[in-house]
């Protein structure tokens, strides 16, 4: 437990690290406004606040820093959120207005970066109920077709099917009009639950065909784009807490190439009701010990098919971050809602 005035000098030397990032000395935190204690009484609760495992003392400096511990308690009980400025609030808000899923993404990642000097990071649309408006067959040479495939975002899809015989253009007509009359509006797993029945009606050769349509119309889909879209990471070269590294710098650079690691974090945070963060040691992945990692899902009409945020250093500004993250997850939900 700790006492109103070990709090708020936490809070104030947190604050007053996070704004210079130099160790904070006893006496320069005399000096700051609201801290009304004598020398003697604030080193007596720096000494009580390391042995806490809060704050430590660097090797070359007589200062104190906050550990990951400190930042926790500080985020969880001592930070006051920054409302974000209008002009950062204007900018969001014009660039994700509605178009397709990719290039929404795409958008906010980049935003995530821009505004916060850290990598920006986006985990893509999850859904397993896209829904398509139309498919076309066209016959490109003996046994080899391209499937057309438009969702109803205006996405178009294309995949080659490899069939075991050739189809005429009167066949593969029948087959994507079929479809269309029976199926268009709906998701592609609905169609599969349905379509080994019901393509029973048609002769068998088109309905192998249309069978393997929506099962590769399924996977095309599935696959489309990347995982996590991830923008800014070199951003972190001019962040002097990590660039000091570079051997964890390159390590981490690999885990923003591989993505798996990212998408497996961001995947835990689909749960989460609001903002998330995981700080240091935290995210599981040694190569996020020194880093925090800010999070929060997006939904699509009420159902929530993804995650976004910013990887950036332990100290970062969160009370700025934290609403920047939040309000982005919130408009980037609605710009896909309303492509829907």
């Amino acid at each position: 437990m700790m006492n109103e005035r070990a709090q708020r000098l936490l809070k104030v030397l947190i604050e007053r690290y996070i704004a210079d990032g130099q160790p904070v000395a006893s006496k320069a935190l005399s000096l700051l406004p609201g801290v009304e204690l004598s020398s003697a009484s604030i080193r007596n609760v720096l000494a009580e606040l390391e042995n806490m495992g809060l704050i430590a003392s660097p090797h070359t400096s007589a200062g104190r820093v906050p550990t990951a511990r400190g930042y926790r308690l500080f985020v969880d009980r001592l930070l006051t959120i920054r409302p974000l400025d209008a002009l950062a609030r204007h900018e969001l808000e014009a660039s994700l207005q509605p178009d397709s899923p990719q290039r929404i993404v795409q958008a906010a990642s980049s935003l995530l970066s821009e505004l916060t000097s850290f990598a920006g990071v986006v985990m893509t649309p999850q859904r397993s109920d896209v829904a398509f408006r139309q498919i076309e067959f066209l016959r490109l040479s003996e046994r080899r077709i391209l499937m057309i495939l438009v969702t109803l975002d205006g996405d178009v899809q294309n995949h080659l099917l490899l069939t075991e015989r050739d189809y005429t253009p009167s066949e593969l007509v029948e087959a994507g009009n079929f479809i269309n009359q029976h199926y268009s509006g709906q998701a592609l797993d609905a169609v599969t639950s349905r379509v080994e029945g019901e393509l029973r009606e048609l002769q068998g050769d088109i309905a192998e065909l249309m069978a393997a349509a929506v099962r590769l119309g399924q996977q095309t889909l599935a696959n489309s784009g990347e995982d996590v879209v991830v923008s800014g990471g070199s951003r972190l070269l001019q962040v002097n807490d990590l660039s000091d590294d570079l051997s964890r710098l390159r390590e981490l650079f690999g885990v923003f190439e591989r993505k798996t690691e990212l998408l497996k974090l961001l995947s835990q945070s689909r749960a989460a009701q609001g903002v998330n963060i995981f700080i240091g040691e935290e995210s599981g992945l040694v190569t996020l010990d020194e880093c925090s990692v800010v999070t929060a899902p997006y939904r699509v009409n009420g159902q929530v098919v993804g995650t976004l945020g910013v990887v950036g250093p332990t100290r970062m500004a969160y009370e700025r971050v934290i609403p920047i993250v939040d309000i982005t997850a919130r408009l980037v939900g609605s710009a896909l809602s309303f492509r829907d």
